[in-house]
């Protein structure tokens, strides 16, 4: 089976958040399922960088106001197509923005063009190679979809992955023109969003399959508060959507081998973790007496519930608890958290940035992470806790809901906790679910316990990775038919 994957980001070229995980570590998984995955992205500085061949495989006189061409190459194990094309990729700053953080104005173009390439590789355009399905990430990759139904590739299956659904890639109906779609496509079961253009509606609304990353959050998209404008569209398309849980790389993630860590350890040697807690508490400047370490590891942003953290962190010192947070994102949270760091010396640190040797040791030496998102389409992060023994608080709403095992005294009786779950995604609420996690922690073999079954929680790609397989097997039937 080949499957050519479109998307923005693929770990460990380009990254800037858990889509590049996945679209990195899905390939590999399926490979040893007898699926064959290649990977477009676009030429991204960085990308064209890590290859010094550069033979072409197909060449555009003219894509989005400028030559382009789309090369074929291999790179860290990974099968990829590679879209060149200077005039939209070869900018400094970030993948969709300068490098104070704006967004590119002509990101619908840079987007277009990778999505017509991809439309155009589905429809046969590279010699020797025509994929079975077409599977597109998020907005940016969306419009391959649209593209594919008004063109050549309209009988080839696709499926449609949301990784986010609040990022939508909503344009002026300016811009239609320009798109190279014939004037069919600019109607409400197209490409038009409230009299515009939407890029992930478009691809929502011509995929054969909607996926999102874990099965509540397929869910909760079909509501008012969690469907973002987009609730309407996906309750048409329900009997098409479907919900699957990311893995994580276990290999990277991996206590007993990761060199990150100030020591290595296993769910049988949690002592060991002790030297990794000490240089958090040296690295956050935390007072050493005992108590448990709660650490954040996240941007700073209204989605990740950071507010709802600022307000809390008096109660949560109050506790007894100590915080590590380590982030970047809204200056006024960034703020509000140093403040608090200042307010309470010795209990609260704060490192502002992203650092990802320090946020391995910090899975490897805090007793929890907390993630209080308003919402949550998987998480990765709490995965990661559960692999290292850091054990999850997190809001029940989405993948957070799906991953983690509420530690109630029922679960913790059975022996299945892994974690602490709280709603509503509020402060009293994230309080009290400290707060049982201190009681825990006071009692040492109901701590480690609840640390021991996180750590044996199967979180590899494996059989995330059959369900997609199962769900290519459907679409490809249906074409059959």
């Amino acid at each position: 089976m080949q499957v050519l994957s479109v998307t923005p980001e693929i770990f460990p070229l380009i990254k800037t958040g858990g889509l590049a995980d996945v679209t990195g570590a899905l390939p590999v998984a399926l490979a040893a399922k007898g699926v064959t995955m290649r990977t477009l992205i676009p030429g991204f500085p960085m990308v064209m960088d890590a290859f010094k061949k550069k033979k072409s495989v197909y060449k555009y006189p003219l894509l989005q106001g400028g030559k382009a061409s789309v090369h074929s190459v291999q790179l860290a194990g990974l099968d990829l197509f590679v879209l060149d094309a200077p005039h939209l990729f070869d900018r400094p700053g970030g993948p969709y923005g300068n490098a104070a953080g704006a967004d590119w104005p002509d990101n619908w173009r840079r987007f277009a063009a990778l999505s017509q390439a991809g439309a155009d590789i589905a429809g046969g355009a590279i010699s020797g190679y025509m994929p079975d399905i077409v599977h597109a990430h998020d907005w940016q990759s969306a419009m391959t979809l649209a593209y594919m139904r008004y063109g050549k590739a309209v009988g080839t299956p696709s499926m449609m992955t949301v990784h986010n659904l609040a990022f939508q890639g909503q344009f002026g109906a300016g811009i239609f023109g320009e798109l190279g779609l014939p004037i069919a496509a600019m109607a409400l079961d197209g490409v038009e969003y409230y009299g515009g253009v939407g890029f992930l509606k478009a691809g929502l609304q011509a995929a054969w399959a909607i996926t999102t990353v874990s099965p509540t959050y397929a869910q909760e998209i079909r509501s008012p508060e969690f469907g973002m404008g987009l609730d309407g569209l996906i309750n048409m398309r329900s009997s098409d959507l479907y919900g699957i849980v990311n893995g994580i790389d276990t290999a990277i993630w991996n206590p007993e081998t990761d060199k990150h860590l100030v020591s290595n350890y296993t769910a049988a040697s949690l002592k060991a973790r002790a030297l990794n807690r000490a240089a958090v508490e040296d690295r956050f400047g935390l007072d050493r007496d005992g108590s448990p370490i709660v650490c954040v590891v996240s941007r700073l942003t209204w989605q990740k519930g950071m507010d709802i953290l600022a307000t809390a962190v008096d109660g949560i010192v109050a506790t007894g608890a100590r915080l590590a947070i380590l982030g970047s994102g809204d200056a006024g949270l960034e703020g509000a958290l140093l403040a608090a760091a200042a307010r309470h010396r010795g209990r609260i640190g704060v490192v502002v940035g992203y650092d990802e040797g320090l946020s391995h040791v910090m899975q490897g030496g805090c007793d929890a992470i907390v993630i209080p998102s308003r919402f949550e389409p998987c998480g990765l992060t709490q995965l990661y806790g559960l692999r290292y023994g850091c054990v999850p608080v997190v809001a029940r709403t989405g993948g957070l809901a799906d991953t983690i095992i509420d530690a109630n005294e029922a679960a913790i009786a059975a022996g299945v906790a892994t974690g602490f779950q709280f709603a509503p995604s509020d402060g009293a609420a994230l309080l009290h679910a400290i707060r049982r996690l201190a009681e825990a922690h006071a009692s040492p073999a109901i701590f480690e316990a609840i640390q021991r079954q996180g750590m044996k929680t199967d979180l590899s790609w494996d059989r995330s990775a059959d369900k997609y397989v199962e769900l290519y097997r459907l679409l490809l039937s249906k074409r059959v038919a």
